[in-house]
C-alpha cells in the first residue's frame, strides 16, 4: 500500500511546526516549538538559524510520535515559511556567517533612501519585481549582510557562500547539507527577494548588478509543486520534499481562493491580505504589491495583489512581553471586553514603519486619543483594533486597485480564534467575515502543494481539502459609527508619519 499520509513544515516568524494530514486532508498530528526573538539594536530583529534548523527537526520527530507514525507513512513533505527572512550561509559546512535577518528588521532603512532618490523614487525596482523599495524585502538584507560580515563579500566571489530564506535553508539542511543538499527555492518566495523578474520567473541581472550581488549565491528558482529531492535526515529519510510555498501564499492556496478576485486575510504576526489576480501581474498603483501566488510544475503562473502590514499579533506579543499587561496573549480578548469600546483610544503599530497601503518607513507607533477615563481595557480594545482597522486600509486600496467589491473576507491565522476581533473586523468592513472549518490553512497548502508535486493529483481542486466555512461573522454597526470610526483611525495614522527624519 503507497502512503497514505502528507507532511507539511510551517515554519514562521515565531515558531516552527510539522502537521501531518491524511488523503481526506484532516490533520493527525501536530508539533510546534517557539524559537527566540533576538533584537540587537533599535530596528533589527534576527532569528538563529541553528535554532530554526533544530527545532525543525524536533517537531517532526515528535508529531511522527504523536501519530504512531514513521517517516515511510508520508507520502510527501511540502514546506511553508516566512518570506523574507534572510539567510547566509557557508556551502562548504553549512554554517551560517550570522544571524538571519527577519523581514521585520529595518536596519537597511538608509540604502533605502539612499536608493530612492531620483525620479522613480521608491518604485525603482517594481516594473521588474512588483515590489517598491522598503525594509521588507531580502535584496537589501542580503546587500548588508555581503557589506558588513567580515569577509563575507570575498567568499560570496569565491563561491564559498549560499544564499537563501528559510524555505531555501530548510530544503538544503533536510536533502543533505554540504553532502549534496538541494539548493533552490520556488517562485513566490523568489518574488519575495526583490531580485526576481515578475514575467521571467527568473533572477534580473540589472538588479543584481545594481545591487552587487553576486548571482552564485542564488539558489535556482523552480515550481511551488514537484520533487526537489529527498530527505537525508532521520526520521524522515527517503520521502520527498515535493511542494514549496511563502506562508502567505500557502494561506492562499489552503483557503481554496483558486479563482481570480477571491481574496483572503491571514491575522498572523502581522496581517496579510492576499487578492488572486489570474495568469498575468497586475501593476499596483494603491500601495499593493504584485507577488507570485503559486505555480504548478509547468503551468502557467498565477499571481496575486498583496497588502503586507507588519504588525498585528505581534502587537498582543509586546503588550505581554514588554509591558506585561497581559500573562498571555489569550488574555487580549477578556480584558478587551471589560470596556464597552475603545474610549477613543486609538494604537497605531508601526514599530517597523508602515506597510502597505502607507509604505512609510519613517512611522513609528503610537497611542492617540489618552484620557484620564482610559484603562488597561482600553489599550487592549485599542491593540485588537489595530489589526481590523489596517486590514481595512489595504481592502479599499484592493477593491480600488482591481475594480471591485469583495463580497467576503476569507480568513485565517492564529488571531482569528478571537470573536471580539472578528465581529469587530465585519462591523468595520460592512461585510461578512467566513472562517475556514479547516483552521490550519498555510499548513494545509503546504501539503497540497506536495500533492500536486509527489503526483497524487494534477488539480490540487479535485482532493476537495479546501473551501468548507467553518464560522461567520455578519456585520451589525451602523454606517455612521463605522465611517466615524475610520476618520478617528485616519487621524491616528498620520500622527505616526513622519517621526524619523
Amino acid at each position: 500500500m503507497p502512503p497514505r499520509y502528507f507532511g507539511a513544515i510551517d515554519q514562521g516568524t515565531t515558531s516552527t511546526r510539522f502537521l501531518i494530514f491524511d488523503r481526506a486532508g484532516g490533520v493527525v498530528a501536530c508539533a510546534q516549538r517557539e524559537h527566540r526573538q533576538f533584537y540587537p539594536q533599535p530596528g533589527w530583529v534576527e532569528h538563529d538559524p541553528e535554532e530554526i534548523w533544530r527545532n525543525t527537526q524536533a517537531v517532526i520527530a515528535e508529531a511522527l510520535r504523536g501519530a504512531g507514525l514513521s517517516g515511510g507513512d508520508l507520502r510527501a513533505i511540502g514546506i511553508a515559511n516566512q518570506r523574507e527572512t534572510t539567510l547566509l550561509w557557508r556551502r562548504d559546512t553549512g554554517e551560517p556567517v550570522c544571524p538571519a535577518i527577519v523581514w521585520q528588521d529595518m536596519r537597511v532603512e538608509p540604502m533605502v533612501a539612499d536608493l530612492a532618490h531620483g525620479e522613480a523614487g521608491l518604485d525603482r525596482f517594481r516594473a521588474q519585481t512588483g515590489l517598491p523599495l522598503a525594509t521588507y524585502f531580502s535584496a537589501l538584507k542580503l546587500r548588508w549582510m555581503l557589506d558588513h560580515v567580515p569577509g563575507a563579500r570575498q567568499a560570496a566571489a569565491g563561491g564559498g557562500l549560499l544564499f537563501g530564506t528559510v524555505d531555501t535553508f530548510l530544503l538544503w539542511r533536510l536533502t543533505g547539507g554540504p553532502a549534496g543538499g538541494v539548493h533552490a527555492t520556488d517562485v513566490t518566495n523568489a518574488s519575495r527577494t526583490q531580485l526576481m523578474s515578475l514575467r521571467a520567473l527568473a533572477w534580473d541581472e540589472g538588479i543584481l548588478a545594481e545591487l552587487a550581488i553576486p548571482a552564485a549565491l542564488l539558489p535556482p528558482i523552480r515550481s511551488s509543486a514537484e520533487v526537489y529531492g529527498e530527505a537525508v535526515v532521520a526520521p524522515i529519510q527517503g520521502v520527498p520534499i515535493a511542494g514549496i510555498l511563502g506562508d502567505q501564499q500557502a494561506a492562499l492556496v489552503g483557503q481554496g481562493c483558486w479563482q481570480s478576485g477571491d481574496a483572503k486575510n491571514t491575522y498572523g504576526t502581522g496581517c496579510f491580505l492576499l487578492l488572486h489576480t489570474g495568469s498575468q501581474p497586475v501593476a499596483s498603483t494603491h500601495g499593493l504589491i504584485t507577488t507570485v501566488a503559486y505555480r504548478w510544475g509547468a503551468q502557467p503562473a498565477q499571481y496575486a495583489l498583496e497588502g503586507s502590514v507588519a504588525i498585528a499579533g505581534a502587537l498582543v506579543q509586546w503588550l505581554r512581553d514588554n509591558l506585561g499587561l497581559i500573562g498571555a496573549s489569550a488574555e487580549i480578548e477578556d480584558l478587551a471586553r471589560t470596556v464597552a469600546d475603545n474610549g477613543g483610544v486609538y494604537f497605531v503599530p508601526a514599530f517597523s514603519g508602515l506597510y502597505a497601503p502607507y509604505w512609510k518607513a519613517s512611522a513609528r507607533g503610537v497611542i492617540c486619543g489618552l484620557t484620564r477615563a482610559a484603562n488597561r481595557g482600553h489599550i487592549a480594545r485599542a491593540a485588537l483594533e489595530a489589526a481590523a482597522f489596517q486590514t481595512c486600509d489595504v481592502v479599499e486600496a484592493m477593491e480600488q486597485e482591481a475594480s471591485l467589491a469583495l463580497a467576503r473576507l476569507r480568513v485565517d491565522g492564529g488571531m482569528v480564534e478571537n470573536d471580539l476581533l472578528m465581529q469587530f473586523q465585519a462591523d468595520l468592513l460592512g461585510r461578512p467575515v467566513e472562517r475556514a472549518a479547516m483552521k490550519e490553512t498555510t499548513a494545509l497548502g503546504a501539503a497540497l502543494a506536495a500533492a500536486v508535486g509527489a503526483g497524487c493529483t494534477g488539480d490540487p481542486q479535485e482532493l476537495g481539502w479546501t473551501g468548507a466555512v467553518g464560522r461567520q461573522w455578519l456585520p451589525a454597526m451602523a454606517a455612521g459609527q463605522r465611517v466615524a470610526l475610520r476618520r478617528s483611525w485616519a487621524r491616528a495614522v498620520s500622527r505616526s508619519l513622519g517621526w524619523i527624519d
